[in-house]
């Protein structure tokens, strides 16, 4: 096997495990918390729990690091390095990737006012959830596909790039609406008859906050769906979508053969139509649907009937 040939084995095999992992691991969070943020375990003195803020940036970096190893060395690319052949395209969502992580990784925890402590086992699943999503997306990005299908002059490619923006810009400003929740709770905190030092939560509002519990969450799938939009064809045509029946799906979801042939299958043959901009979106949405619908629970249980009836979880009017 040759190094090309090896580089697109990894890179399939990565595709499709990261997207196992992610469908796997969903239905758990239904269950159980992630150890981490509101759900910080209560007992602080354990070993295993880690400074909130640099255990968050430790793991955030990890995917612009990944990202841009592979972006620049091409690793799908049949010749040794495609950099010189990268596209405006393709450079410009490259930058949109890094400018989220900027963001995520260091502008958005260095204004957090605190953060409660993380369990080990967070940072070490984010470590390698964005290792993978790094890694696969760089090398999506550089692959000689992703630059024939960008430099085919497309609408999707301008309006997904106004949905990304969109989508960032709400992200931003829904985390900042919580940050000065907690720098108004810290401020408190420090005076003679402030509240108790590490309360930091109240009702949100502002922006979507007036009908959803975790419209910075709604706003990340906004962009990373104008992300997908502009950067890959849709991994469905909606004629093959119309044809799907809803007798046979559900007999396949219900059907131990259907995950046995999955498990089975080498990467190359995973939903070869479902790029990695498409599965971090799916992954996003997968993981973050369980811990809105937890969180949103618990804002309904702490503040009871102050808490607003109307307000959804995570997409509004609807859950």
């Amino acid at each position: 096997m040759t190094s090309h040939e090896t580089a697109k084995f990894l890179y399939n095999e990565a595709r499709k495990w990261f997207t196992i992992n992610s469908a796997l691991t969903a239905p758990v969070l239904l269950i159980i918390n992630a150890p981490f943020g509101r759900f910080s375990p209560q007992d602080q003195s354990s070993k295993l729990l880690l400074d909130g803020i640099k255990s968050w940036i430790v793991m955030e970096l990890v995917a612009p690091v990944m990202f841009t190893y592979t972006f620049l060395t091409s690793p799908l690319s049949a010749t040794p390095s495609a950099v010189s052949s990268l596209s405006t395209p393709q450079v410009v969502l490259a930058a949109c990737f890094l400018i989220h992580y900027a963001n995520r990784a260091l502008l958005s925890p260095m204004r957090t006012p605190s953060r409660s402590k993380s369990h080990f086992a967070v940072p070490a699943s984010g470590t390698i959830f964005n290792a993978l999503n790094g890694s696969i997306m760089g090398a999506y990005l550089s692959s000689p596909a992703a630059g024939t299908y960008l430099n085919t002059s497309r609408p999707t490619f301008y309006f997904g790039l106004a949905l990304w923006a969109a989508g960032f810009v709400g992200n931003v400003y829904h985390d900042e609406v919580l940050f000065n929740i907690r720098r108004k709770a810290k401020s408190k905190a420090k005076a003679p008859s402030g509240k108790a030092q590490g309360e930091h939560y109240s009702i949100p509002y502002g922006g979507l906050y007036s009908i959803i519990s975790y419209p910075n969450y709604f706003c990340e799938w906004i962009e990373w769906f104008g992300f997908a939009l502009a950067a890959s064809p849709l991994p469905f045509t909606l004629s093959e979508i119309a044809d799907i029946s809803i007798a046979s799906l559900f007999s396949s979801l219900f059907n131990p053969q259907t995950y046995s042939r999955i498990i089975a299958a080498p990467g190359s043959q995973f939903f070869p139509t479902l790029s990695p901009p498409w599965i971090f979106l799916v992954n996003e949405i997968v993981l973050m649907v369980p811990r809105a619908y937890r969180g949103h629970q618990w804002y309904q249980n702490k503040f009871g009937d102050a808490y607003p009836k109307t307000r959804k979880a995570v997409v509004p009017f609807v859950f």
